[in-house]
């Protein structure tokens, strides 16, 4: 499992990397659960920019960090998600529940 994280100003950053399936998704829960108890955020961001695949494991990270963040009070937001996942997602019907940001284009 590859990931990173940060906490500024009550918001909670975690950077995944790589590819997010049925093998990763269960330490990938754990951890973010995990980092949501301990810092209790406002606002959780997702920044999906190094994923490199993701099947439907994916969608089960985002919806039970959205119940996690419902239970604060506080919000998820996706964030450079490339586009092999966001069909995943929009597959899903994530785009209906959860606050995705833009790919930004590096230049």
């Amino acid at each position: 499992m590859n990931l990173t994280s940060f906490l500024q100003e009550k918001q909670l950053t975690i950077a995944l990397r790589g590819e997010i399936d049925h093998h990763s998704a269960r330490d990938i829960l754990r951890v973010v659960s995990n980092k949501i108890d301990l810092y209790l955020p406002l606002a959780c961001v997702l920044d999906f920019r190094e994923v490199t695949f993701m099947d439907s494991s994916g969608i089960a990270i985002v919806i039970s960090t959205l119940r996690k963040m419902r239970e604060l009070s506080g919000r998820l937001m996706l964030r450079d998600v490339p586009p092999q996942p966001m069909k995943v997602l929009r597959a899903s019907g994530m785009e209906q529940i959860v606050e995705i940001e833009e790919r930004s284009v590096s230049v």
